[in-house]
């Protein structure tokens, strides 16, 4: 039996492979990242990427002991006695904060903004669009609690997706307010549900004692069908003075900029680092589970993992996910750049001058050549299978002249090129195609 990819990853393949999805797409993928580097980097925001594997230490406190990531889903990288050992990242952020802080980047002008990109790793059940290796696209800024760092942190997150054309998404916002009013809020939940306990599931009860607001997280129906009948007041009830205001002032600076999102009390992050706004991004054709991704503030996370106080906030997407909600809506990527030139030679003795002649070319071109010769007919067929401009033949008196015989791919103009000047002439046809369009 012929060895396969460990189950809950994918292989992202290039063009022309069959049964190719945009969300299996080397290209596609590449182009999210891209959209994402266009307006965050406009945006001021630098690239930094981390290690693909941290202390187990860092993902408890950056993810939270009590959360499903912890507790059944990290993979471990290798594990040795109190240490805890190292574990693949199941998220972006903590690694950011992390390396913000052990680097010395509170020095630089606040806010600091941050993003990467790259693989996660958590031990889910399969399904298109939740693997056990999938892609999330990462912003953060630390450094400022202004409620208008918030709102820009989500009007990027919309126009990265805007940008890749996805036209179905929404905001949903809320606010999980400061620690007194979780403090309080929290207390209201344990007097709630202590009386249906049996009710339960066994993740909820431990949560219970723990940290209730959890439960409204629980991916248990039984759970969710007894939230629903005890009609749990929202976390936006117990807003203290102070968080109200910042999420006015969040939702204020949103309508002025023409953001389409829904207030929606059932946001929650559980983890007392988090503080005030908290969102996710959702698209109305992917699914029941619609989110393509989220993001919250998290002004305790620093002194978490042993740092100063530094507010923060940041979100991520899944790249697969927003692949799919670009499918659902029809979206196709750009055409695929070919080569500019595709030289091929007309006998063997010609080959390896049509090999440098490519070669010369790539300093500033695609270029490509046959590696065995061929007739004019099939040289033709194969620089328009490749996608090339132009296809140039070097025969015998090609090369005793020092030229190339030159054909353009779609008005089949041909010419007679000097080796010498093929790059200018390339280009100078290149930059007239673009003046055209």
């Amino acid at each position: 039996m012929a060895l396969q990819r460990p189950k809950g990853t994918q292989d992202h393949l290039p063009d022309g492979s069959p049964k190719l999805r945009l969300d299996v797409s080397a290209r596609a993928f590449k182009h999210v990242t891209d959209a994402a580097e266009l307006v965050l980097e406009r945006s001021g925001a630098a690239f930094m990427a981390t290690p693909l594997f941290e202390e187990a230490e860092l993902v408890k406190r950056g993810v939270g002991g009590s959360t499903d990531i912890v507790r059944k889903e990290m993979f471990m990288v290798y594990y040795f006695g109190d240490h805890g050992g190292y574990v693949l990242r199941p998220e972006g952020t903590a690694g950011m904060v992390r390396a913000y802080l052990e680097n010395g980047l509170k020095q630089l002008p606040a806010p600091f903004k941050l993003w990467t990109h790259g693989p996660m790793f958590r031990a889910e059940r399969q399904q298109r669009g939740r693997l056990r290796q999938f892609h999330q696209v990462d912003y953060e800024v630390l450094g400022s609690a202004d409620p208008l760092v918030d709102a820009e942190a989500i009007w990027l997150m919309m126009q990265v997706v805007r940008e890749l054309g996805l036209k179905g998404v929404q905001v949903k916002l809320g606010s999980i307010g400061d620690p007194e009013d979780r403090d309080t809020y929290n207390a209201y939940l344990r007097e709630l549900f202590a009386g249906h306990l049996e009710r339960l599931s066994d993740d909820s009860k431990e949560r219970l004692a723990r940290n209730p607001m959890r439960i409204l997280d629980s991916k248990s129906q039984e759970d969710q069908d007894l939230i629903s009948e005890l009609n749990v007041r929202p976390m936006l009830d117990f807003l203290g003075t102070e968080a109200a205001a910042h999420f006015q002032a969040v939702r204020g600076y949103l309508d002025a900029w023409g953001v389409d999102y829904q207030v929606d009390p059932s946001i929650v992050r559980g983890l007392d680092y988090y503080r005030r706004t908290a969102w996710e991004l959702h698209h109305a054709h992917i699914g029941a589970k619609s989110a393509l991704g989220g993001g919250g503030r998290y002004d305790g996370l620093a002194r978490e993992l042993g740092g100063q106080d530094t507010p923060g906030i940041g979100w991520a997407f899944g790249i697969e996910r927003v692949l799919i909600a670009m499918e659902e809506e029809g979206l196709t990527l750009p055409a695929a750049a070919g080569p500019a030139v595709y030289i091929a030679a007309l006998d063997a003795e010609h080959v390896p001058l049509a090999a440098s002649v490519a070669l010369g070319l790539r300093s500033g071109l695609r270029a490509d050549f046959g590696y065995k010769p061929q007739k004019p007919g099939n040289a033709f067929r194969e620089g328009e299978r490749r996608g090339a401009a132009y296809t140039a033949l070097i025969g015998s008196e090609e090369a005793a002249a020092g030229t190339v015989a030159l054909k353009h791919m779609v008005s089949g103009e041909q010419h007679s090129v000097p080796v010498s000047e093929l790059a200018a002439f390339l280009r100078e046809a290149a930059s007239a195609a673009v003046s055209k369009n």
